[in-house]
């Protein structure tokens, strides 16, 4: 039997973030959370669309959180390189007070210490740069 063949691929690509991601960006520079408004609907991370008509969503961003509620989550008991943490954390689907959708983000939770309903709030690094990773993770809050 032949041995598998390994590759790897990659898809380099730069892309500009426009008003909506790039507000996004930047408020993520200063601490803050911001999310769009769409068909009704407060999006975060945000959209630059309503995802269910395709309308544009409005210019101004609105801040949301910095808590939030999880609303589901997978625990990774053992991290990859490719992880965001070194240790056993959980991915979880996160709903930001004010939001209406959740996004993804790690957050930094022992077994059995993480439930739906639980609140989390985020731990942001001391060197922020306009990424997601500004946020180093998310910490279950009393």
């Amino acid at each position: 039997m032949a041995r598998p063949v390994r590759h790897t691929i990659e898809f380099p690509y730069t892309r500009s973030l426009g008003p909506i991601i790039g507000a996004f960006a930047e408020g993520l520079e200063q601490g803050k959370i911001l999310a769009s408004k769409a068909g009704g609907k407060v999006q975060c991370p945000p959209l630059e669309y309503d995802p269910n008509t395709g309308e544009s969503a409005e210019a101004d961003l609105v801040e949301v959180g910095p808590e939030g509620t999880v609303e589901s989550w997978t625990y990774v008991p053992e991290p990859t390189r490719s992880h965001p943490s070194d240790g056993p954390f959980a991915f979880a689907l996160i709903t930001l007070d004010g939001a209406d959708t959740a996004l993804v983000h790690a957050v930094d939770a022992a077994p059995g210490t993480l439930s739906k309903g639980a609140r989390v709030a985020p731990r942001w690094r001391a060197e922020r740069k306009g990424l997601i990773t500004d946020i180093e993770c998310f910490e279950v809050v009393s």
